[in-house]
């Protein structure tokens, strides 16, 4: 509530003291432009405590070109956290294992002229079970050692190629399964 009404007092000051006069109301355009901020300006950060006192944080410089880059937080290595939701793990895996299926159920099917359902009863599932497994703990000890994707990501073989490759591989899979499902046999 009191953040509620802290903001709506903001957005008022800065319509009555003039800031937003370059708007004109009729049209809601802007008929002046403000000029941008340099980019080595300094800002000031204000605040104010919850019980009514005020508070200045000094100025906060921004980075320049020239100045090294911060140091980067520390890699949570709890298991939890590797396989969480947004975590580094599970569109890596899932996307690897899409990649080695998609390459192998293509090769299958030019060598045998077997489709990807015949191929998972055929005998696949003992295979798509090691496979899992092996890419599974092969991708999460590095990660949970503290290794992160980004830091062995150089070139060519960068990571986002790698998700990406991964996610068009998942839905090349999918194609590929629902066309010889409609079709009713090998692709080839």
């Amino acid at each position: 509530m009191a953040t509620s009404s802290a903001m709506q007092s903001i957005l008022v000051s800065l319509v009555t003291t003039g800031v937003a006069k370059g708007l004109d109301s009729s049209r809601m355009t802007p008929r002046c432009y403000m000029p941008r901020q340099q980019r080595n300006s300094s800002v000031v950060v204000r605040c104010m405590a919850e019980d009514g006192q005020k508070e200045e944080v000094g100025p906060v410089a921004t980075a320049s070109p020239s100045s090294p880059p911060p140091p980067k937080a520390k890699v949570s290595t709890d298991f939890f956290d590797v396989l969480a939701f947004s975590g580094p793990a599970p569109e890596r895996i899932n996307g690897r294992l899409a990649m080695t299926g998609f390459v192998t159920a293509i090769a299958v099917e030019l060598f045998k002229g077997e489709d990807v359902f015949a191929q998972i009863s055929d005998g696949g599932i003992p295979w798509f079970l090691y496979t899992t497994v092996l890419l599974s703990v092969a991708s999460l000890v590095p990660l949970l050692s503290g290794v992160t994707v980004e830091s062995k990501s150089k070139g060519f073989m960068s990571s986002d190629a790698e998700l990406w490759n991964g996610r068009v591989a998942m839905l090349g899979l999918v194609g590929l399964a629902l066309t010889e499902y409609v079709k009713g046999g090998a692709l080839v």
